[in-house]
């Protein structure tokens, strides 16, 4: 199976904005559904994005209308789009495909990407 790649992490300030990667080969090509997880130290993972094989997306109520998730087909990767960022946002986030409508590639969990938003 191919791992899935998070990438885009780091440190920033509160307000800031950051976009992160996952790289799934042939998502794209087939019927994948992109979600987004989050987990703070300490906490249970949270889940944060879910963007279907059609296009459609939907949030979690704490970071709807601060967050944007979308993918790229011409490069199999989905990115989330984060503006406006809070410390509560410090967390491990990580990507994970699943099977929408049809045939999805199986992927191994990737190692998530840290983000820490902080003065």
């Amino acid at each position: 199976q191919v791992q899935l790649v998070e990438s885009g992490g780091d440190l920033v300030q509160p307000g800031g904005s950051l976009r992160l990667s996952c790289a799934a080969p042939g998502f794209t090509s087939n019927r994948c559904g992109m979600d987004w997880y989050r987990q703070a130290a300490g906490k249970q993972r949270e889940w944060v994005s879910r963007l279907t094989a059609d296009g459609v997306t939907d949030y979690s109520a704490s970071v709807k209308g601060r967050f944007t998730t979308s993918k790229d087909k011409a490069n199999d990767t989905a990115y989330l789009q984060m503006n406006n960022l809070k410390p509560e946002d410090t967390a491990r986030y990580f990507c994970k495909t699943w099977p929408n409508g049809g045939d999805c590639p199986s992927f191994t969990a990737g190692q998530g990407t840290q983000v820490t938003v902080s003065s």
